[in-house]
């Protein structure tokens, strides 16, 4: 995974650690990160995209590459910040990063690429333009 900085369009959500999302090692689950960046990059969709356009389009996860750095307990509070770093073709690029709030310090990263269908056909679409000025502008 590469090192990708943050740029000035990009979308942050925060969540608290609940009792469900702890594992047996007594930390958050591996699999509960990938829904929430799953999560983190609906939010910024349903936050930046015109409502008509959410109809129009879906979104589909074609793979993720996530790097676990440190673990995240019970009752904290995490920013997960999303940013698209390109859109070309049908695939987009998306990056999440999920931080503890309290420090900045970061807990895990993850690459995810992302592809167009057109919700009538389920087949892959070419992305317009302007969703590129959507996803890209600060929301």
């Amino acid at each position: 995974m590469e090192n990708v900085p943050l740029p000035a369009f990009r979308f942050s959500r925060l969540l608290t650690v609940q009792a469900d999302d702890i594992d047996e090692l007594n930390h958050v689950n591996n699999v509960r990160y990938v829904q929430w960046v799953q999560d983190t990059a609906a939010a910024h969709w349903q936050a930046a995209a015109p409502p008509e356009a959410q109809q129009r389009y879906v979104w589909v996860v074609r793979e993720h590459h996530i790097r676990y750095l440190h673990p995240a307990l019970l009752s904290q509070q995490l920013r997960c910040t999303t940013w698209v770093s390109s859109m070309e073709g049908v695939t987009s690029h998306r990056h999440v990063r999920i931080e503890r709030a309290e420090d900045n310090k970061l807990l895990c990263e993850a690459e995810t690429h992302w592809i167009l269908l057109d919700p009538g056909t389920m087949r892959p679409q070419r992305i317009p333009a302007e969703m590129a000025r959507w996803v890209q502008e600060a929301v």
